[in-house]
């Protein structure tokens, strides 16, 4: 297991624990194990009922949380520093020793596929996930992390417990706190209880601190095969058109990541001041949303822009939409305008690295990721270094009309 610390000086503590799993890891047509499993790990472990894993760090004034990605499951807890050693020693009873009870499992079947329902009754997030399964169809990644009913319906105590055995290893984990106290001590109160509940005969922590440069220790996959354009109509009924553009993006070890991500936030990240949301919105009125995302994978990426209006007005919005695509592809951005929005981007992260479940979460993905924790430092002056000219070229390649895809719901 890793291990990476940040030292603050609040009198909260944050920890998580950060296991290599997700909907990536699992066999094609069985998405959604991941995340059921995730459900199940607060159902009760060797020592501790389901009720006393729920309820032991709220008793604290705390609070306890996990969720699940197509590239991992993330178990945290936020307490009083002075509590910090129960938070760690609840996650690895929960992370090594959960006992999956028969009944239990029967019950939360019940509340995942309800989730599922759900999910479905809001098309402007249901359209992320059927955009994904086109765009990286034939790959683990085009499974919704939810997963499929139908599935789920078979997933027996046996294959829950077999997933989690294969998955929730110490070499698959990474566990990164953020507290008021001496890094020493921390490292050695997870050592301890990693020796405790640890399955595997030789528990080993490593300690892991914020590196400089573009070493990478981590293993780099091999890029996913990119797919066919597609052009797809989906008749809804619903009251809105709702509307995805996107296209296949740098993976998490592409050096122009960082001018892709400044990229999209001038585009349509989540300020007043993105172009869509200016032109699209505040200009004609046709949007209450518009936004654009980069989501980063370890051997993928994609970008996409989404927005939802009347349907009467969808053919202006993708003309629009068409027109600023075309001006960041064709014309560099200016020396006040890019300055402006590096500055916008290094505030919304310093804002974000504020908060201390931002920070332990974030470091634990670039653990993961990059087999370090990337400095805030580094990655201002990886910004800092963007010019105009790279944002171009990463809007004249990744928004190239010949490889844009589109998916509508009508």
């Amino acid at each position: 297991m890793k291990f990476a610390f940040k030292r603050s000086l609040s009198p909260v503590a944050y920890c998580a624990i950060h296991i290599k799993t997700g909907t990536r890891y699992e066999d094609a047509g069985k998405g959604g194990l991941a995340h059921f499993t995730e459900h199940l790990l607060f159902k009760g472990t060797e020592t501790r009922s389901a009720n006393t894993v729920n309820s032991y760090i709220e008793k604290l004034g705390g609070e306890l949380n996990a969720y699940t990605t197509k590239e991992e499951t993330v178990i945290h807890a936020t307490v009083l520093k002075e509590d910090l050693r129960r938070a760690v020693d609840l996650l690895m009873d929960i992370a090594f020793r959960c006992t999956f009870p028969e009944k239990e499992i029967e019950k939360e079947r019940g509340v995942v596929l309800e989730e599922i329902n759900t999910y479905k009754d809001s098309p402007s997030e249901q359209i992320y996930d059927d955009f994904e399964e086109l765009m990286f169809e034939g790959t683990p990644l085009s499974m919704p992390v939810l997963g499929k009913a139908k599935y789920l319906r078979k997933a027996d105590r046996n294959i829950v417990e077999g997933y989690y055995r294969a998955m929730f290893r110490q070499d698959r984990m990474y566990f990164t706190a953020v507290a008021d106290m001496e890094e020493k001590k921390v490292f050695g109160m997870v050592q301890k209880a990693l020796s405790v509940y640890s399955t595997d005969p030789s528990p080993v922590l490593e300690l892991c601190g914020e590196e400089s440069g573009d070493n990478i220790k981590a293993e780099v996959p091999p890029l996913l095969p990119a797919v066919p354009r597609f052009q797809r109509t989906a008749a809804r009924h619903n009251h809105q058109a709702h509307c995805i553009i996107g296209a296949r993006a740098y993976a998490a070890y592409d050096s122009r990541r960082t001018a892709l991500s400044l990229l999209v936030n001038i585009l349509g990240g989540p300020v007043a001041n993105s172009m869509l949301n200016l032109l699209l919105r505040e200009r004609y009125g046709l949007v209450y949303s518009v936004d654009a995302s980069y989501g980063l994978y370890s051997d993928a990426g994609i970008t996409t822009i989404y927005f939802g209006c009347e349907k009467s007005n969808l053919n202006r919005c993708l003309s629009l939409t068409d027109k600023v695509l075309a001006s960041l592809r064709e014309e560099q951005l200016s020396t006040r305008t890019l300055s402006w929005a590096k500055k916008q981007l290094l505030g919304q992260m310093a804002i974000a690295s504020d908060n201390g479940e931002a920070q332990v979460l974030a470091m634990g993905k670039s653990l993961m990721t990059y087999g370090r924790v990337i400095s805030n430092a580094e990655t201002a002056r990886l910004i800092e270094k963007v010019t105009a000219e790279d944002i171009r070229s990463a809007a004249a390649e990744v928004f190239d009309p010949a490889g844009l895809s589109t998916l509508i719901y009508t």
